[in-house]
Parts: structure tokens; sequence; C-alpha cells
């Protein structure tokens, strides 16, 4: 009886070691990244045990015809095209599932107006592959992403 305790107390500590590393590991896609193109920058942050990322610089930040901030124009929800693209969350639910990669999250593209399923992996520290795809992943798109090093 005795053992038995003993081995589902080791077992009960083993996992929840196990837990927090995988936690701490996904905690490393928080950050601010830039896209290929460099007309955004992205902040990747952790809210409850899911990531998420808003845009929080743009390299053309207003309309240059109106002088306003860019808005939403292309999304195909009527209310969400006055929303300011600054500050919008387009990454959206990520799980982090091991093996440098974030899964079950969606993507946003604000040039089309659309939203895909997405898999973001980690090829270093400070590269990620974001593929955005319909269904499955080989019909799809990869952007590689950088991290950015913020000035201290």
């Amino acid at each position: 009886m005795k053992t038995t305790a003993k081995l589902l107390s080791i077992l009960f500590l083993l996992t929840l070691i196990f837990s927090f590393t995988l936690e701490d590991e996904g905690d490393r896609l928080v950050g601010v990244w830039e896209p290929s193109s460099g007309k955004a920058r992205v902040k990747v942050e952790k809210i409850g045990n899911k990531y998420y990322g808003k845009i929080v610089w743009l390299k053309e930040s207003s309309d240059p015809v109106t002088q306003k901030p860019k808005v939403d124009k292309n999304n195909p929800d009527a209310s969400m095209q006055n929303v300011p693209l600054k500050g919008y969350r387009l990454l959206k639910d990520f799980v982090y599932s091991g093996k440098n990669e974030w899964t079950e999250g969606t993507i946003y593209d604000p040039e089309n107006g659309s939203t895909y399923s997405c898999l973001i992996t980690m090829k270093d520290k400070n590269t990620l592959d974001i593929r955005g795809y319909i269904g499955v992943k080989a019909l799809g798109r990869t952007d590689v992403w950088k991290r950015l090093e913020l000035k201290k």
C-alpha cells in the first residue's frame, strides 16, 4: 500500500514538473516579431494558457488619403471595417504542443480579410515559420518571421 502511494506521489510530481517545463518552452514564442514583408510588427503574449499576437507597429500607420489610422477595411464583417489595424489581434488561440510547435490557432490576414488555420514552428530562437492554411496544411503558405531585439 505504501509503495503504491509513493509511486503515485512520484508520478504526480513528474507530471507537474513536465507541465511546467512544457509551459516554459512554449513561452519562448512571447516577444515582438516582424513578418518577412516588414510592413508590421506583431507582439505575441500569453493569456491564460494560450498565445495571441497583435499588431503593435505598422510601416504605414495612416491612410495616405485620409491621414487617419489604417483600419481593417478588407474585413468581411462590415462592423469591423473601421477598427484600427494597430492593436488588432491577428494571431489567436495558439497552444504549445511541444517539438517547437504551436497549434490550434488561427491567423488573420488584413490584406485580404481572410482567417486561416495556422501552425507556428520555431526554427531557432529568433525565427518562426508561420504557416496559414485552409483545411490541409499542405495547401497553405509559409511566411518567415524574425524576432526583434529591443534596445535596452
